[in-house]
């Protein structure tokens, strides 16, 4: 949070959450459980299974697995998983989440439900205050290297159906300790490592162009930003190389360091629909717009400007022309036409995004965003 009072700014900064991070790391799991009865959430796969049966036998056997998670968790099977933990005779003391950012999710709405989705929809859909929730604790094991959900008190849940998608966010939800191990990493395809890699490149970005960047953020999303840019073409060309893994690992985290007390923005408000209308993977969906708002925030000073020409030595079209060439070196265009999108349905996003939870985030305008899209206010007068 920053706000100005007097002549010098005041603002906060504050995570809670216990990092542990390096290579090897996972086996430090059964410590943080310490003798707790608890449900795992994962994957259902077999190297998940052979880290599962790993975790069992230093442990103990966990009082429920859930590893039928979705990607996109939606709130319809979310609601039917939770009802697995009001069936148990006793319940877990601690949530166990090894994955990737939607078992990361996923786990956080079983933390906050206790068993009782009713009562977690009731705040998620703010019908209920953060007083009616007590959630678990939370032990995150990430296993990919973007979502930053690992040191974030909230969660993305999905309404497909309806067409919605929604935030949980509460205080209890911050892990109390999160294990990152590089290690887990070093087998994801080269999409997943793309897509996951720019999620974390957006949410260092996003918590710049923020009403509530503050010095420290912008601090973990400058060396965010930079790790990413300098890291992941590479990663890609040598997905089996754990040094850059690591690398990469370690700029996610500090990208969920720098969002964790901002929140996202515009790009990803912007990218929500996007996701539920055309089915881009979310970290193509809120990354291809980066280069337009730079552009669009070209105007504005303070830590975002301060903050865009640490990472790229410039601002303005300059930041923005090199960021598009990384993207497109990566495969991912810039243009949201490539994505299904029209510029009537463009201009529709945008109203729908600057009047989003997110999108009040934004220090930017919608003029301003519709002109660095090339879309003027009137579509008769759009430019190609």
């Amino acid at each position: 949070m920053f706000k100005q009072q007097g002549i010098l700014p005041v603002w906060t900064y504050r995570n809670p959450v216990q990092v542990r991070f390096g290579s090897g790391i996972f086996s430090d799991l059964p410590t943080a459980i310490a003798g707790r009865r608890y449900a795992l959430i994962t994957y259902p796969d077999d190297y998940f299974r052979a880290l599962a049966a790993d975790l069992g036998g230093k442990a103990g056997a966990p009082a429920l697995v859930i590893d039928d998670i979705a990607p996109n968790p939606d709130i319809r099977l979310l609601a039917e998983q939770t009802a697995r933990f009001a069936a148990l005779q006793d319940q877990p003391e601690v949530i166990v989440a090894l994955g990737g950012g939607s078992v990361i999710d996923s786990a956080k709405v079983f933390a906050a439900a206790r068993g009782d989705f009713a009562a977690m929809e009731a705040f998620l859909k703010k019908r209920a205050g953060a007083e009616t929730l007590r959630p678990l604790p939370l032990i995150a094991v990430p296993t990919t290297a973007g979502t930053g959900s690992e040191v974030t008190c909230w969660g993305t849940v999905w309404d497909a159906e309806g067409g919605n998608k929604f935030s949980l966010a509460h205080g209890g939800l911050y892990p109390e300790v999160s294990l990152v191990d590089p290690a887990l990493m070093v087998g994801k395809p080269r999409g997943l490592t793309i897509q996951t890699g720019l999620d974390a490149l957006s949410h260092s970005l996003e918590s710049l162009w923020n009403r509530s960047a503050n010095p420290v953020s912008m601090a973990h999303a400058v060396a965010a930003a930079r790790g990413v840019i300098a890291t992941l073409p590479r990663l890609v060309a040598d997905l089996a190389n754990v040094d850059l893994r690591a690398d990469m690992a370690r700029a996610a985290t500090l990208a969920g360091f720098a969002f964790s007390n901002t929140k996202t923005a515009i790009a990803h408000s912007l990218s929500y629909p996007i996701t539920l209308r055309h089915d881009v993977p979310h970290g193509i969906a809120c990354s291809f717009s980066l280069p337009m708002i730079i552009r669009s925030v070209a105007d504005q000073g303070g830590i975002c400007a301060e903050g865009i020409q640490a990472i790229f030595g410039a601002t303005g079209n300059a930041a923005a022309a090199q960021l598009e060439e990384f993207l497109k070196k990566l495969g991912v265009s810039p243009n949201f036409h490539d994505y299904g999108v029209d510029d009537a349905e463009f201009r529709e996003l945008v109203d729908l995004a600057i009047g989003g939870e997110r999108g009040q985030n934004f220090i930017g305008s919608k003029e301003s965003l519709l002109a660095a899209a090339r879309l003027g206010a009137d579509p008769r007068k759009a430019v190609a």
